[in-house]
């Protein structure tokens, strides 16, 4: 599915972007990153179009996300000062 396919599945739905990415539990920018590759990956390409058809057949799927609680992941690289992914980073010392 091509990005702007999704999308218009999306609005089908009644859904943007960022309140897609909260009930999937992802950050916005992880979704709309998939813009610059034009295709989307098949596991949201098809939530998206179920989503969709629940919609156009006055199904309403806000209990369901309820019902899952999906956590929100940690975005990537938010690692703390002085860590790069989790590892503390060492003191590289150069010859003067």
């Amino acid at each position: 599915m091509t990005y702007n396919d999704f999308i218009a599945e999306l609005n089908k739905a009644g859904l943007s972007v960022r309140r897609f990415a909260d009930l999937m539990g992802m950050q916005p920018n992880s979704i709309s990153n998939n813009k610059k590759n034009g295709g989307i990956p098949i596991h949201l390409a098809v939530i998206a179009s179920l989503l969709a058809e629940m919609s156009s057949r006055n199904v309403d799927f806000g209990p369901i996300f309820e019902r899952l609680e999906p956590s929100r992941k940690k975005p990537r690289g938010a690692a703390k000062p002085g860590k790069f992914a989790g590892d503390p980073q060492g003191i590289l010392e150069l010859d003067k």
